[in-house]
């Protein structure tokens, strides 16, 4: 099987950082266009799906016999650059064998290293059969409209593997989140007679002492690999003058889901810690709306085939053994595993330097990532057992 050309994934990173994906707002169709163009050069049937107008995933089916179906995914989508940049954000700049650029790890290196391995599954396709299925989606960093577009239409997959940075190692677990927006109601009365009204801001206190509370209790569901779920307040607003008391309070809470918690018992647990928080208060309070989120919380065994594909191919090419790790955060594994897919999470590059300024991917884990993705593909395409040395 070729081995990865790190001349043209450096190109093709080059390319892709070179087009601002920032999400807001996104814009990911002109870098769809370029995957696209790539994708149908090796041979696949693709296209681009608009999931809204100029927010665009790419799709592309390679069929070759009988056989599972096997999904690269990432997102096309990346973080705001901000400020405090050494070189330009959308130019990969090279140097200590880091590629520099908003993207390069989160996620358009994996993404240009799934490609690689893409190509190279394709020329070699005598050694395996099935079908390959690269899904590279917009809005992750969002509300992962892209991957959750996708999987209502998607074909079945049988396995996945998700590019995300994890320094070349496997992840099987990640949190989920759930955002409502909690409006605590009040009445209106000049300042110099507050008596007169009802402090919405004040009232919010009985809500932080539920939330403070539930918190507490949440830290006893724990996971060996993402940790405690969580709940905690993100934004609050409230007041609309100086010398009025408020008559509305509105709050951003976050909960943090482990694997094992379903999204509607949460939603339902959330529900009475504000009616109970309601009720102490002596006032209304409603939730608005539940904001958009990547998703809820998801794990793969970690004795699946894939799981040990993975472990495989990172051992070989790592030269060392790596534990199982999970994401605190999420990602879009859970689509995945929404419609019966088992999958896991590799990609070079850190988590710790993604989103920051002078985010980067090592030469060496991006030309790594390329060849780990392409043996976890080729050994599920090959019924799930090794390959013969190549």
């Amino acid at each position: 099987m070729p081995d990865p050309d790190e001349s043209a994934l450096k190109t093709r990173l080059d390319r892709l950082v070179a087009i601002n994906t920032e999400n807001p707002p996104g814009r990911e169709a002109e870098a769809a266009r370029l995957i696209l163009e790539d994708l149908q050069a090796m041979g696949c049937r693709a296209e681009t799906v608009d999931v809204l107008p100029g927010r665009t995933n790419v799709v592309a089916l390679f069929e070759n016999g009988p056989g599972p179906a096997f999904a690269f995914n990432t997102h096309i989508d990346v973080v705001p650059a901000g400020d405090g940049w050494t070189s330009d954000p959308f130019r990969l700049r090279e140097a200590g064998g880091r590629l520099f650029g908003r993207g390069s790890c989160d996620a358009k290196g994996p993404l240009v290293a799934m490609l690689d391995a893409m190509q190279a599954l394709i020329a070699d396709r005598a050694n395996w059969s099935g079908t390959l299925i690269g899904a590279f989606v917009a809005d992750e960093e969002a509300a992962s409209l892209g991957a959750k577009a996708y999987v209502r239409t998607a074909p079945h997959v049988d396995y996945c593997v998700i590019g995300e940075p994890t320094s070349c190692t496997t992840v099987t677990a990640h949190k989920g989140s759930m955002r409502p927006l909690v409006r605590v109601k009040g009445q209106t009365a000049h300042s110099g007679m507050p008596d007169l009204g009802v402090n919405a801001i004040l009232k919010a206190a009985s809500l932080l002492r539920e939330i403070e509370a539930h918190h507490d209790e949440l830290r006893g569901r724990r996971h060996d690999l993402v940790g405690n779920a969580s709940l905690t307040v993100t934004r609050v607003s409230g007041g609309h003058a100086d010398n009025v008391v408020p008559d509305a309070c509105e709050l951003l809470l976050d909960r943090r889901m482990v694997p094992g918690e379903s999204e509607d018992e949460t939603r339902r647990e959330i529900e009475t810690l504000v009616e109970r928080a309601a009720r102490d208060s002596g006032t209304d309070m409603e939730i608005v709306e539940y904001r958009p989120t990547t998703g809820g919380a998801t794990e793969t065994d970690a004795a699946h085939p894939v799981v040990e594909a993975a472990q495989a191919a990172c051992l070989h090419h790592n030269g060392a053994a790596t534990p199982l790790s999970g994401f605190e955060g999420g990602c879009d594994l859970v689509h995945f595993r929404s419609i019966g897919a088992q999958g896991v999470v590799v990609g070079p590059g850190a988590l710790s330097v993604a989103h920051q300024p002078d985010e980067f991917v090592p030469v060496d884990e991006l030309v790594r990532a390329s060849s780990i993705y392409r043996d976890i593909a080729a050994r599920m395409l090959a019924g799930g057992e090794p390959l013969s040395p190549q």
